[in-house]
């Protein structure tokens, strides 16, 4: 039975991720700055409260995992786009450092992440409607952190797959998930949270997806 690490549980993709990987027989542990967030209770449950920034906290949470599945994200006070930021404008880079090294420290080479579609080599292939909305809001911000996580992780020798969501609804209804690499043709502009934390369950094992960018949508 494999034991994974999830960061970001308490986000909405984080509680869709969390949710189906137990129900697949996972054994799952969670490091969360507030324990009170985790409502859901199961045996096969761990939850750590700390900071993913630093490796002490990280170190505990890691322990006897085999893999580490990452929805963080930059959060806002609402979905608006120039909401103000709830999250350190350097989050991301700065747990993806440390992700690394407490990584290779456990031997753990396993990493599937969030980034987002229209990071790097994608910007040039979104509509350009939303790429202005990018430039001249908060989003400017996320999308800058996924772009340093992304180039850190590169380089650091581990078995990753930066998975980039088209936009992400709410939607429980599920359907199947589409995949492209690189920019091979245009993805449809959404697909639900349920069904992108499906996929990163489903890939977890494949070593097709080892360094690898999928762009996934439905």
């Amino acid at each position: 039975m494999k034991k994974i690490l999830i960061l970001g549980a308490t986000g909405r993709t984080g509680k869709e991720l969390l949710q189906q990987a137990l129900d697949r027989g996972y054994q799952a542990n969670v490091l969360v700055r507030d324990c009170k967030k985790i409502t859901l209770e199961h045996e096969r449950l761990r939850v750590f409260e700390g900071d993913t920034r630093i490796p002490k906290d990280l170190d505990f949470a890691i322990e006897n995992c085999q893999a580490v599945i990452s929805c963080l994200n930059i959060s806002r006070n609402s979905d608006f786009p120039w909401a103000s930021l709830r999250t350190p404008e350097d989050f991301l880079s700065m747990t993806m450092k440390s992700l690394i090294n407490v990584c290779q420290d456990h031997k753990l080479s396993r990493l599937i992440f969030t980034s987002a579609w229209g990071v790097g080599d994608s910007r040039p292939f979104i509509p350009s409607w939303f790429a202005w909305l990018i430039d001249n809001s908060k989003l400017s911000v996320p999308y800058l952190e996924h772009e340093r996580q992304e180039a850190l992780v590169r380089n650091s020798g581990l078995d990753w797959t930066i998975v980039r969501p088209v936009g992400l609804t709410n939607s429980q209804k599920p359907k199947a998930v589409k995949v492209i690499f690189g920019n091979e043709q245009k993805p449809s502009l959404t697909i639900s949270r349920k069904d992108t934390a499906g996929f990163m369950i489903d890939i977890l094992d494949h070593s097709d997806y080892f360094q690898k960018v999928p762009t996934i949508y439905s």
